[in-house]
C-alpha cells in the first residue's frame, strides 16, 4: 500500500509516518509510506498511490488536493484528536484495504 501523509512542509507527518511504519511492521502489512509537503503533493501522486491522508492543519486544502487526485484516489483528513495523539495505528486501520 503506498500512503501520502501531506502536511505544509512534510516534517510535522514525519513522526506521524514513523508510527505507522512501526504498526505496519508488527502486523505485516506492507507500507511504503512517505510524507510529503502540499505544495510537491502533484509531484509525489502516481497511479500507485493508495490513499493520500490530510494533516488536520491543512483541512483546509481538501478541495485543492480533491481537484489534484482527480477523483482517482482517496484522500481523507487526520482527525485532531488521532495526530495530537500521534495514534498511527487509527490511520492504518483507516487506510488498510479490506481483504476477502
Amino acid at each position: 500500500m503506498k500512503v501520502l501523509l501531506v502536511c505544509y512542509a512534510g516534517m510535522s507527518t514525519s513522526i506521524m509516518m514513523k508510527k505507522m511504519e512501526e504498526y505496519a511492521k508488527t502486523k505485516d502489512i506492507e507500507l511504503n509510506i512517505n510524507a510529503v509537503p502540499l505544495s510537491e503533493l502533484p509531484q509525489f501522486v502516481d497511479e500507485n498511490t493508495s490513499i493520500v491522508i490530510l494533516g488536520p492543519q491543512i483541512r483546509f486544502s481538501a478541495k485543492e488536493v480533491e481537484k489534484t487526485l482527480e477523483g482517482k484516489i482517496p484522500y481523507m483528513v487526520i482527525e485532531t484528536r488521532d495526530y495530537g495523539m500521534m495514534r498511527g495505528l487509527s490511520l492504518i486501520h483507516i487506510s488498510e484495504p479490506t481483504r476477502p
